[in-house]
């Protein structure tokens, strides 16, 4: 199994499977969607791929119908997706991705924590290189020959297939999203969820007391309203 695997089957342990977030932070990824390609997502691809998702994470039909009402009208804020980088206390690369309705409040907020946590936040560029771009799809497995799936999924970009007990992952550049979510629709093959993450490539082990540091900021930064996703170079 490579890095996709190790690093999913972390994360799914890890904070985010519990946080109550989860429909704010769909119901602004519908927001952009609509905002970016209109209301129906039969012509709107991106938003189709996050009405799955929000079915995937039981958001009620009435919340993602009462969503893309409220992105469709003229005077909803639109939210700018945002990129920080930065370093936590003992070298841990951090990266934060936002969606705000205003960047200055986000960004004095995202330093703010920084600071207080004895990191300080980068410049663009500091350290997303450090990460690699990911898209990945998450299908419904039955009758599915997974090796069979992996070779042809391979001209689509895939780097990894692989199973676990909720379906088929599928794991390959954040720039293959389009050409794999095309061909699995294609197919008819039901997406049950996809997304995007930041996969380190490496990692850094820190001391129990070290990680107690990490973990203050990494808490800070995500109970923000305007923070999606948080990643970081801490071995899990």
């Amino acid at each position: 199994m490579g890095r996709a695997f190790e690093f999913r089957k972390t994360r799914k342990l890890k904070r985010w499977s519990a946080m109550a977030k989860t429909f704010t932070r769909l119901g602004k990824d519908i927001v952009i969607a609509v905002k970016e390609g209109g209301p129906h997502p039969e012509t709107n691809a991106r938003l189709r791929a996050i009405i799955q998702n929000a079915k995937a994470a039981n958001m009620p039909k009435d919340n993602i119908e009462r969503a893309i009402k409220r992105a469709s009208d003229k005077n909803t804020e639109n939210y700018k997706e945002v990129l920080f980088e930065g370093y936590g206390p003992h070298g841990i690369a951090v990266l934060v991705e936002a969606a705000t309705d205003n960047n200055n409040r986000t960004v004095a907020n995202i330093r703010s924590y920084f600071n207080k946590c004895n990191g300080n936040l980068g410049t663009s560029g500091s350290v997303e290189f450090m990460f690699d771009h990911t898209c990945n799809f998450r299908i419904n497995g039955e009758g599915i020959d997974i090796e069979e799936l992996e070779l042809e999924m391979i001209d689509f970009g895939a780097e990894e297939v692989f199973e676990d007990e909720d379906g088929i992952l599928i794991y390959a550049p954040f720039e293959s999203f389009g050409a794999i979510q095309k061909e699995l629709e294609s197919r008819d093959i039901e997406i049950l969820s996809s997304g995007f993450e930041r996969i380190p490539q490496v990692t850094k082990k820190l001391e129990p007391e070290q990680v107690a540091d990490i973990e203050k900021l990494l808490e800070k930064i995500e109970e923000d309203d305007d923070v999606q996703n948080v990643y970081h170079t801490m071995e899990e």
